[in-house]
């Protein structure tokens, strides 16, 4: 089972916008959510486009490095998920020497993609079951 991790910091999507885009792929192949997110108008599907397509990758380094055979048609989003990251204060001047302040808010996102868990064979079940 092979199983690889992105992640992306600091982004400047607000964590509420990401969240949407990542619940469009959790649970779906890993070429299928690159297809949905390659045509998904919200603007925070550009970077999690990207963040998918590394996690790819970074499988891919993985099983080679592990000496694993790696079918990329198998992996999956196991998980996805937003953290809030770092809020930058920006001020605009308003009426009668009054600021008004604004929040740009930062994203952390998380991408795991793995490939399902094979199953045991029945030989090696029935030997621990017969111990």
């Amino acid at each position: 089972m092979v199983e690889s991790i992105a992640r992306v910091k600091h982004i400047r999507v607000t964590p509420q916008k990401a969240r949407r885009v990542v619940a469009l792929i959790k649970g779906k192949q890993a070429q299928e959510a690159l297809a949905i997110l390659k045509f998904a108008p919200q603007g925070a599907s550009e970077p999690i486009y990207k963040l998918v397509a590394s996690a790819v990758a970074n499988a891919r380094v993985k099983a080679d490095k592990d000496n694993e055979f790696l079918d990329e048609q198998d992996l999956y989003v196991a998980n996805a998920y937003v953290d809030e990251g770092t809020t930058l204060k920006r001020f605009q001047p308003r009426a009668q020497g009054r600021a008004f302040q604004i929040k740009k808010r930062t994203s952390h996102i998380t991408v795991v993609l793995s490939t399902p868990a094979v199953a045991e064979p029945a030989a090696a079940k029935d030997k621990k079951a017969s111990k």
